[in-house]
């Protein structure tokens, strides 16, 4: 008897696997393609893209700290743990939600080009290398890294801990080791490409000549003295002491032009984050010199549009989503830079009028070939991501960045980090282009934090990593949250689409419309009805971002927090 009681309990159980998937019942914890439910807690939260720092940012709260502490202390190990996508070599993004000043902040911690490197210097610069564009490797794509300065305004503003402690668990981790999780390795192996780059790199990070494997111990005791020399100096070790006397005497002797000069020059900027209000949710980016706002124009586009009824990842609301960025793409190729250096027009370009105005060129039945940026001129009237929250109610949206992959290589032995390389992105022609290369400019940046507010009060911190990828990726998680009902966790490892238009920033973003890749998710039947609308459909494996979230459920006072499968981390809370 006991074993026919179980049989029938072993096909109950298979008949019910088979009915789950073809879509007859649903998963008790979520849709099907969800990897894991949501995170759910009361008195604090910590999402990132690696294991140990999520668990490092929680151990900050748990000691007191508040969200902000958790939040510098889980970037300082991922620079250490994913030098990959970040590092005090690179800029800093955040928005921060101050719950005792109910009141939301914007940071913009990115450096400025060399002051001593004119635009006529470099361009003989890339004529000596025989190229047209500023290089992702060596010398050249440096600027002032914006990280350190950001950590200090954050905590000088928000903090509560001792920096000494904040950082203590990164330096334990540099000088004991840490173990490489999957992703991270399968990046970290790249790392060879910095070989024939001046300084420290391709041995600190390719210890005997090879990248350390997934499980292997990697140490960076460089870096552990640096973050200590950090701790005890603050922020003006780094760009007024001894770290930078070891920057400019590096880079004068291997013909470099970063100078101790650029790093006292440098500031970081508070600056307001700007919103649309998509569908009763107040969406939130910062300013240029990011392309935050590519995603809000892409959702003022969108909210024309009944998504909800043409229903999820059907090739109705593929369409005009696709199309949609392909206008705000262009705006971001024209508009988008330095606000110091050029008049951005942001409320023209934020504004609902606009927007109507753009959705007005999109053909329901054919995608565009090509598509023009809008002319202000005939109005009236421009990486890693982790996200914190506390007891008190503050919360971070954070971002921080190498640019592309460990950046530009160069290390100066002894400090253990790399400079990024993100003036890879400034362009040359037109001359009044505003992302057009000059001294003590900040270049286009690609890195954006997101926060969502809802009736006057914080609902959501959110990031998507991945270039150009995160404007897209920002739109979609706000869509498949607020059109299709899906949860924070649903909302990120639901199947992804992306656009690519030309390569080049200073050219037109399209070329014979460019094309759109997919994850698998998406159904064939919806990927074959885009082909019929003229769209070049193909399929890749990779570069569809890693998103992280937390939102503050108000009716049960707790946070929620998700992370998604693309990458190795979690969130963690307590």
């Amino acid at each position: 008897m006991l074993r026919l009681a179980r049989f029938l309990v072993l096909i109950a159980w298979l008949l019910a696997l088979v009915m789950q998937l073809n879509g007859q019942i649903d998963r008790v914890a979520s849709r099907s393609f969800a990897t894991r439910a949501e995170v759910i807690a009361q008195n604090g939260m910590v999402a990132t893209s690696q294991p140990l720092a999520a668990q490092i940012g929680l151990d900050v709260l748990k000691a007191g700290g508040n969200a902000i502490d958790a939040a510098i202390a889980t970037n300082a190990a991922l620079g250490l743990m994913e030098p990959t996508g970040n590092g005090i070599g690179g800029d800093l993004f955040a928005i921060v939600w101050s719950a005792q000043e109910q009141k939301l902040y914007g940071l913009n911690a990115s450096g400025r080009s060399p002051l001593g490197l004119s635009y006529d210097q470099m361009r003989a610069e890339l004529a000596k290398l025989e190229v047209d564009k500023i290089p992702s490797r060596g010398m050249l794509p440096i600027s002032v890294p914006g990280t350190v300065d950001g950590w200090y305004e954050l905590h000088g503003k928000f903090g509560k801990m001792p920096m000494s402690d904040i950082l203590a668990p990164a330096i334990r981790y540099a000088e004991e080791g840490f173990p490489l999780t999957e992703l991270i390795a399968y990046y970290w192996k790249y790392a060879y490409y910095y070989e024939d780059v001046p300084g420290a790199a391709y041995e600190t990070w390719m210890p005997g000549g090879v990248a350390p494997k997934k499980g292997e111990i990697f140490k960076n005791p460089d870096l552990a003295n640096t973050y200590r020399r950090i701790a005890a100096g603050g922020r003006d070790v780094f760009y007024r002491g001894e770290i930078a006397d070891e920057i400019d005497a590096f880079m004068r002797a291997h013909g470099g032009f970063l100078r101790k000069a650029d790093l006292e020059a440098h500031t970081s900027t508070w600056v307001d984050p700007v919103s649309v209000n998509y569908r009763g949710y107040d969406v939130f980016e910062l300013p240029p010199n990011g392309q935050g706002i590519a995603a809000l124009q892409m959702l003022n586009i969108l909210e024309g549009y009944d998504l909800r009824g043409m229903g999820w990842n059907s090739p109705e609301a593929l369409h005009v989503m696709i199309e949609a960025k392909k206008l705000a793409f262009e705006d971001r190729a024209k508009f988008y830079g330095d606000p110091e250096f050029s008049d951005i027009p942001l409320e023209w370009l934020l504004s609902k009028e606009y927007a109507a105005e753009r959705r007005a060129l999109i053909d329901l039945k054919r995608a565009a070939s090509r598509v023009d940026a809008g002319n202000p001129a005939l109005q009236q009237g421009d990486t890693i991501y982790l996200t914190t929250a506390d007891s008190e109610g503050n919360m971070v949206s954070l971002i921080q960045s190498n640019y592309r992959g460990m950046g530009s290589g160069v290390m100066v032995p002894g400090q253990g980090f790399g400079f990024q390389d993100l003036g890879e992105m400034f362009v040359f022609e037109p001359r009044d282009h505003a992302n057009v290369y000059a001294p003590g400019k900040r270049p286009f940046h690609t890195i954006i934090p997101a926060f969502v507010m809802k009736d006057g009060q914080p609902w959501m911190s959110f990031g998507l990593m991945g270039g150009a990828m995160q404007p897209q990726g920002h739109a979609q998680i706000v869509m498949n949250l607020v059109d299709f009902d899906m949860n924070l966790q649903e909302a990120g490892d639901a199947a992804r689409w992306q656009h690519y238009g030309s390569t080049d920033y200073d050219t037109p973003q399209m070329k014979d419309g460019g094309y759109v890749t997919t994850e698998s998710g998406i159904p064939f039947e919806s990927v074959n009805a885009l082909e019929k609308l003229r769209h070049d459909m193909r399929t890749d494996t990779g570069g569809y971002g890693g998103y992280q979230a937390i939102r503050w459920d108000a009716e049960n006072k707790v946070y929620i927090g998700a992370s998604e499968s693309r990458k190795d981390g979690h969130a963690v809370g307590y």
